[in-house]
């Protein structure tokens, strides 16, 4: 089984996902760690409940990112990671530290890219009076959400929805689509390469799309 490394800064809510998603063996790996520099992150928590090893590298203690960087990669390369999953991970990453790890980190962005990226996606979507939204898992960059596109999951937008029931929306589709595409990923099916996605050694032409 191959080894995860999941970066969190928040609730952690995908991560518990894809805790139990590893431990149900729907995906077949090992979260050998999480990560967060956030030191009151509750998805560390979540990671001690699992008894998954968990390391707090405060960003704020750090001269600039490349500083903060080394360590977070000192401690992926501690753990063995072959893939990093981004889980509502704050942080921008410097490109020497992404093309490190190019092909094997992913992020999960809760928008239907490349619409909206960077912050605030729910509010711009309803601002905007867009029908659909949704959110997408994609390979990181050293352009923010610019990576190429795995997979997205999508939903209505009602005339009656506000930012709550949005919010509460792609959520639901995080839970369902992260999962997903990480046991795509353990199992060898996604590939990267040349900035282009492959799934089953196909080139995919578009992203896959899953309506909820």
């Amino acid at each position: 089984m191959i080894r995860i490394v999941v970066l969190v800064s928040g609730d952690g809510s995908n991560l518990q996902q894809l805790i139990d998603s590893c431990h149900s063996g729907r995906i077949r790996a090992q979260i050998v760690g999480v990560v967060s520099n956030e030191p009151n992150a509750y998805g560390l928590e979540r990671a001690r409940l699992a008894n998954i090893p968990t390391q707090v590298i405060n960003h704020r203690e750090y001269a600039d990112r490349a500083s903060f960087e080394v360590e977070v990669t000192r401690v992926i390369q501690e753990w063995k990671a072959e893939l990093i999953l981004l889980a509502g991970f704050m942080r921008v990453l410097t490109p020497a530290f992404v093309n490190r790890y190019s092909g094997q980190m992913i992020n999960i962005h809760p928008s239907l890219l490349p619409a909206y990226r960077g912050l605030n996606t729910h509010a711009r979507v309803l601002e905007t009076g867009d029908r659909m939204h949704g959110c997408s898992i994609h390979f990181v960059t050293s352009d923010l959400d610019a990576g190429a596109v795995i997979a997205q999951a999508v939903t209505n937008v009602l005339p009656t929805d506000d930012l709550a029931h949005v919010t509460q929306k792609v959520r639901k589709l995080e839970h369902h689509i992260y999962p997903l595409v990480v046991s795509w990923l353990a199992a060898g099916r996604i590939a990267l390469l040349g900035n282009k996605v492959y799934l089953d050694g196909q080139e995919l032409q578009s992203p896959i799309c899953i309506y909820l």
